[in-house]
């Protein structure tokens, strides 16, 4: 057990000693209803005022793990091509905790009258990173590189969202910045990778009741192997949803979701562990809460699969 707590806390001892190269971003299970947290390009693309708010605690029942915080607040300008979105994120592991503050911008362009359409998106921001040696279990308290960081960085992004009524691929980097942290005297240094996220998905409408959505998230940074998602998501009278997903060589997941009226709708997910770390923890659970609010474009919100 101690091995595993050791490496989750470890997190401190490879920024400060080692170049960093590895998956940085918060990761979610229900990513088919937060693409705003890596798109900006899908802000006011719901043709509502939308607030979401996600909590995940990841690995349950070890110490140090990964606990995030996400709310979101996106809307289209009136009923022209702009959109614009603000994002908070507070992520927790071991003894970091990272606050994200970002601002989304998008511009839809109709492509034909079917309903296909482009969107271009900006994200711009800034980071706020904290180390806490407190929380390491230390070797050697004398050593003068363990010491309490706090870090400030920009945040710049990128987004296209492509799009009609029944389908959805998206290409995106939420930082396109490289962040180089190092101490003063330049010992060692940590890398904040940029991250590229593919998406997409489709609605198969199976019949009057039933809806069938598969969706696929890649995820991909330098120095670290691809990340893969694959959702099966079920939409029965536009009510509940019911889903399984599969994160490639990492997790299994269970997905369920109630549209409460037409303007809120709650989210749950619980992963089961696929490698060996199963056997230090309980899962993860994700729960979200997305409110609606209709506008010109749409007297009643319609509760749209994505």
């Amino acid at each position: 057990m101690k091995k595993y707590i050791l490496n989750i806390c470890g997190f401190l001892i490879v920024l400060i000693s080692s170049v960093v190269n590895a998956q940085q971003d918060s990761q979610y299970t229900q990513y088919m209803y937060n693409t705003i947290s890596f798109n900006p390009a899908y802000a006011g693309n719901r043709g509502s005022l939308t607030a979401m708010a996600t909590y995940r605690n990841q690995w349950v029942g070890l110490d140090g793990a990964p606990e995030t915080l996400s709310f979101s607040l996106s809307t289209p300008i009136g009923l022209g091509p702009v959109g614009l979105g603000l994002g908070v994120i507070s992520d927790k592991i071991g003894p970091s905790a990272e606050n994200t503050i970002t601002a989304d911008f998008s511009y839809t362009l109709r492509l034909n009258r079917y309903g296909m359409r482009l969107s271009f998106g900006l994200k711009g921001g800034v980071n706020m990173l904290d180390i806490d040696v407190d929380k390491l279990m230390i070797y050697d308290p004398n050593d003068q590189n363990l010491v309490n960081r706090s870090i400030v960085s920009p945040i710049v992004g990128a987004g296209l969202y492509l799009h009609a009524n029944k389908w959805y691929v998206g290409l995106s980097s939420p930082n396109m910045l490289e962040t180089e942290y190092y101490d003063d005297v330049k010992v060692s240094t940590a890398t904040e990778k940029m991250h590229v996220y593919l998406t997409a998905g489709y609605v198969f409408d199976l019949n009057y009741d039933f809806k069938f959505k598969p969706a696929i998230l890649t995820k991909g940074v330098v120095g670290a192997p691809i990340s893969v998602d694959v959702s099966a998501n079920f939409l029965f009278r536009e009510r509940i949803t019911l889903g399984a997903a599969y994160r490639w060589d990492a997790a299994v997941s269970a997905l369920a979701g109630f549209q409460v009226n037409d303007n809120i709708m709650i989210g749950y997910s619980y992963d089961y562990e696929t490698t060996e770390l199963s056997n230090y923890n309980d899962g993860s659970h994700e729960i979200f809460l997305r409110f609606e609010l209709g506008t010109r474009r749409r007297n009643k919100v319609n509760p749209r699969f994505f």
